[in-house]
């Protein structure tokens, strides 16, 4: 009687990316939490990016048994390493991509709910969702900007996610490879418009957190963390949304201009003389306003140009990371684990294994 034939199974690799920067004291207690094995995964394994840390970071991570560091030669911000991280992701084979807070905000062992959805088949992209308005060290007005950060994320992604700046997602190989983070201070908030533009499909599970350790680094006050943030919203959402923001702002000007230009006019019917003379800074006032609109109105129609230019540019570089990956290329500003060449925890970095089942 013949035997049945074997079947080849390809291991799933899923890579826990952490950015760093000055982290020696609270990435042990990170990596202590993180998962070695995970549900429906072959291989599990940890990177660290090390933006231009200044302490004992890197010596750090490889004692407590990191598979792989990124190294940048200076700190370069937030966004910068989370994009290292995932093109290193990317060409050490991983299938599945999570990323984490150095900080140990959130909850490690949830790691294997976050990707759950993902080797379900279900989703592309799952966001960590905080359940922000339980966490008791948030103030009020972090709490509010939350909300209001997250609504407009949704307007304009077209997406359901309750706490868009949540660090805590998990991407699969395809959807890692159209996210490209351009703003250098925050991620969170432009890739998840990014993914809503581009039809990825994203969900979003509830997430734990844990207790505050020490304060941000991204943000010195509670005061900074507002107008930072309220900053970058409004720069991404003119971006992804030029045509609804600018228009938006002309049509009101619009408005105000055409109804300095009614009340003149009502003014000159019923008083020629009185609005020949005293009624001139109205005339000013509308034409300043109308100006002002023209040119807002304008410039939303670049925006939308500049808007189609980027499209095609992130899928010319989606195009350029698969060639990349097809080559071979190894990731940049790499290092190994371990001084000799190795790899903690003794796992295999090359292209994703193929096993006999």
């Amino acid at each position: 009687m013949c035997s049945a034939p074997k079947r080849l199974h390809i291991a799933m690799k899923l890579i826990i990316q952490i950015p760093c920067f000055n982290e020696e004291l609270q990435l042990p207690a990170t990596l202590a939490a993180l998962p070695r094995q995970v549900p429906g995964v072959d291989v599990v394994e940890w990177l660290i990016i090390d933006d231009g840390s200044t302490d004992r970071t890197r010596e750090v991570a490889r004692e407590h048994g990191v598979n792989h560091v990124v190294r940048l030669t200076n700190n370069k911000g937030l966004a910068t390493a989370f994009q290292a991280g995932l093109d290193a992701c990317l060409k050490l084979g991983a299938d599945v991509i999570v990323n984490t807070d150095a900080d140990n905000q959130y909850e490690g062992a949830d790691i294997p709910k976050l990707v759950e959805p993902i080797l379900a088949g279900h989703a592309d992209m799952v966001v960590g969702d905080r359940q922000v308005q339980t966490i008791e060290h948030f103030s009020p007005g972090k709490k509010l900007l939350q909300r209001l950060g997250s609504w407009v994320v949704r307007q304009a992604s077209a997406t359901d996610v309750p706490d868009a700046t949540s660090g805590f997602r998990a991407y699969n190989r395809e959807a890692a490879l159209q996210t490209q983070a351009v703003s250098r201070f925050t991620y969170t908030l432009e890739t998840l418009i990014q993914a809503g533009k581009l039809q990825v499909d994203v969900e979003h599970v509830p997430i734990r957190t844990n207790p505050k350790t020490r304060e941000s680094r991204l943000f010195p006050s509670t005061t900074s963390y507002v107008r930072r943030n309220a900053l970058s919203l409004f720069r991404i959402y003119s971006q992804y949304q030029p045509l609804k923001v600018f228009w938006t702002g002309a049509m009101i000007l619009g408005t105000g201009a055409l109804a300095i230009f009614l009340r003149f006019l009502i003014i000159f019917v019923q008083q020629p003389s009185t609005a020949a003379t005293g009624h001139i800074q109205s005339l000013i006032a509308g034409g300043v306003l109308f100006n002002a609109a023209m040119l807002l109105g304008a410039l939303g129609v670049i925006g939308d140009l500049l808007d189609a230019q980027r499209t095609l540019s992130q899928r010319t570089f989606e195009r350029v990371r698969r060639i990349e990956l097809q080559l071979g290329i190894k990731p940049s500003h790499y290092e190994p684990a371990t001084p000799s060449g190795g790899h903690a925890g003794g796992q295999d970095t090359g292209d994703r294994q193929t096993l006999e089942v």
